[in-house]
């Protein structure tokens, strides 16, 4: 779990590149993350995310707006439990408006997308950034349902598959697919790049990353197992829903 709270005088060049209007401002970000690499390859990895971004200049209005969201990356899919965490996101959003869910969530797809790899980091769920189109006290209590919503995703998946049994084999492949989560991170991750880039405590900014990896050189699946299902059958988008 992690908490950030940075200010700076100006705004750094990753965000201003982003959103030009704000070059030149001060600014004030927060944000909590969490992040969860659990032992068991049958309970999947997921990440939370809620932020808030305001830009000031003096005889200017504010420039401000909410980001964030929650993911799952299992290593061993199930479709209940992806039926699961996705109808969570979207009872947590509909009351604001039912088109944000399958906006939301195509988002998701397209912002957790490896594209060195040509595939995605996990099954997906919402995403959302730049976000101030209901007005801040609406905008903001989204967010919050967003944050509110995570537990009620992730924990009964958790509860499900905890005591699941695993082999040596099973635990190396989750420890090799934790690798895409790495690249992920350092490549792509705005937050993460953000947070480097405005002088945030890198401790905090990379508590998102595994504590075990392997990489394998050119490796690939057995047909017909059930790692080969996760390439074949999880990591390809898809309406959960449907």
């Amino acid at each position: 779990m992690g908490f950030s709270h940075v200010r700076g005088d100006q705004m750094p060049p990753s965000a201003s590149h982003h959103r030009p209007e704000v070059a030149g401002r001060s600014f004030e970000a927060m944000g909590v993350s969490l992040v969860f690499h659990p032992n068991n390859p049958k309970v999947p990895t997921t990440h939370m995310n809620v932020r808030c971004f305001i830009a000031q200049a003096e005889n200017k209005e504010p420039v401000w707006w909410f980001g964030g969201g929650f993911d799952l990356t299992p290593y061993y899919g199930v479709d209940e439990d992806c039926r699961h965490f996705h109808q969570t996101a979207k009872d947590a959003l509909d009351p604001f408006g039912e088109e944000l869910y399958p906006r939301f969530k195509k988002w998701c797809d397209e912002y957790f997308y490896l594209k060195h790899r040509e595939e995605p980091r996990g099954i997906g769920g919402v995403f959302f950034d730049d976000f101030n189109e209901l007005g801040f006290e609406k905008s903001f209590a989204m967010m919050r349902a967003i944050g509110d919503a995570f537990i009620n995703a992730y924990l009964p998946i958790v509860q499900r598959r905890y005591q699941d049994t695993f082999t040596a084999e099973e635990k190396s492949f989750q420890e090799y697919r934790r690798g895409r989560y790495v690249e992920y991170n350092l490549i792509f991750d705005r937050g993460t790049i953000f947070g480097l880039h405005s002088g945030g405590r890198t401790e905090s900014i990379l508590m998102s990353m595994p504590p075990v990896v392997q990489w394998r050189y050119n490796w690939h699946p057995e047909p017909g197992t059930p790692e080969a299902k996760l390439y074949d059958y999880y990591l390809k988008p898809r309406d959960w829903l449907a």
